[in-house]
C-alpha cells in the first residue's frame, strides 16, 4: 500500500557543529542527513526543514545568531518548506501539521538533531496525531549528556532513544534501508 510521506530534517543548525553541543554520535549522521535529503528530493518526496529558535528555554538558539543558522550544507539543499519552532516538538506552536495535511502526508521520516530531544519529541507527537513514523537511526545524532541526574555517553543515549522509539513510536531504519525502500 502506497503511503505518501515527507522527510522531516530537524534542527541541523550550526550550534551542533561548533561549541558545547557538537554532535558526536553517530559520526556518520551528518553525511547521512545530506544523503537522505538528496534522495528524497530526487524521488519527489517533500522535504521539510525545521529550525529551532530561542524560547524561554534559550539554549543558544538565539534567532539571527551564528548558532541558530542552518548548516550551510542544509541551507543549500532543496526544501519544500521551512518550519520555525521554539520548543522540542516540531508540531507545537507551528503550522507543520497543517502543511502535512495540505500535502496529503500520512507518514513522516525523522532525521536531524538531537536524537533524544527534538527528534524523539517530534516522532511521539506525530504518532499521537495519527501519522506513521520512520526514525532514521544513523541520520539522527546526539552528544554525551551530564546533568543533576547523572551522565550518559552519546552512544548509550542514542541507543536508548532508538530502543524506546522502536517499542511503540516509530519504525527504526538506517538511512540506507529507507533509501532502498523508495
Amino acid at each position: 500500500m502506497f503511503m505518501k510521506e515527507a522527510l522531516l530534517v530537524i534542527d541541523v543548525q550550526n550550534i551542533y557543529f561548533q561549541g558545547s553541543l557538537k554532535i558526536t554520535y553517530p559520526p556518520e549522521s551528518f553525511g547521512n542527513i545530506q544523503k537522505v535529503m538528496d534522495h528524497a528530493s530526487a524521488k519527489g518526496i517533500p522535504v521539510v526543514v525545521i529550525q529551532h529558535g530561542a524560547s524561554a528555554l534559550g539554549g543558544g538558539f538565539s534567532r539571527g545568531s551564528e548558532n541558530w543558522k542552518l548548516h550551510p550544507e542544509i541551507e543549500k539543499r532543496h526544501r519544500d518548506v521551512l518550519i520555525e519552532k521554539t520548543l522540542p516538538g516540531s508540531f507545537t506552536g507551528t503550522n507543520l501539521e497543517e502543511w502535512l495535511k495540505s500535502q496529503g502526508i500520512e507518514r513522516v521520516v525523522i532525521c536531524g538533531y538531537m536524537t533524544q530531544m527534538c527528534c524523539d519529541t517530534t516522532a511521539r507527537q506525530a504518532l499521537h496525531l495519527g501519522y506513521k513514523v520512520i526514525f532514521l537511526s544513523d541520520a539522527t545524532g546526539t552528544i554525551t549528556v551530564e546533568n543533576t541526574e547523572g551522565r550518559i555517553e552519546d552512544k548509550d543515549l542514542h541507543k536508548a532513544a532508538l530502543i524506546t522509539q522502536a517499542m511503540r513510536f516509530s519504525e527504526v531504519k538506517t538511512a540506507e534501508e529507507w533509501m532502498e525502500s523508495k
